[in-house]
């Protein structure tokens, strides 16, 4: 097999493995297998368990993001604030229906996850793409409010993963999301 199909069918392999069972679970051998791969050639192409994970978890933060941006551009020119909110919660909830165990292992904020500044960073991102619909402000009120909306938004849709992500609760959903971060912004802003 040639190198690059190599290494996707390792990826892919562990894509799979990560989307089933929490990282501590998962063995590079069970990966090697399903990929027809060995151990060796895994530490070659990703550093180990946890490069692969990192590189697993980029990825389809990668994914999400381009989903997301997608849904942003297909909106109408001065779509407000809440709109922009509301579609790219839409493709989120739409990642989490599809694959939920996998958003479980993979959001479950531990420090000790070899993923953990990998998520932070797209954290980070998420809150700067939030500022660009919202009207400037530096205030330490807009800081905490972003920041607690993805708090907010984990624990609910941690729940709504729990009670196997009813499709008549989605739009709940989505308005306590959009409602947590306009409490939290005091105004939308735009």
């Amino acid at each position: 097999m040639a190198p690059d199909a190599r290494r996707r069918a390792i990826l892919d392999a562990a894509q799979a493995r990560f989307a089933a069972d929490p990282y501590p679970e998962v063995s590079l051998a069970a990966i090697a297998a399903d990929a027809g791969a060995s151990e060796a050639l895994i530490h070659k192409y990703f550093d180990g368990k946890a490069g692969l994970y990192v590189e697993v978890v980029q990825g389809e933060l990668d994914r999400l993001a381009q989903r997301q941006h997608a849904a942003l551009d297909a909106l109408p020119p001065n779509t407000n604030a809440q709109d922009h909110v509301r579609a790219s919660l839409e493709v989120y909830l739409d990642e989490i229906a599809a694959s939920p165990r996998a958003w479980l292992t993979t959001f479950r904020d531990d420090p000790s996850d070899p993923a953990a500044e990998t998520l932070r960073a797209a954290r980070a991102a998420w809150v700067d793409q939030l500022q660009t619909h919202l009207l400037p402000d530096e205030s330490p009120r807009r800081h905490y409010a972003l920041w607690g909306y993805f708090g907010f938004l984990d624990a609910a849709c941690r729940e709504w993963i729990h009670r196997g992500c009813p499709p008549q609760e989605r739009w709940p959903l989505i308005e306590a999301a959009l409602g947590s971060l306009q409490g939290a912004l005091g105004d939308w802003g735009r």
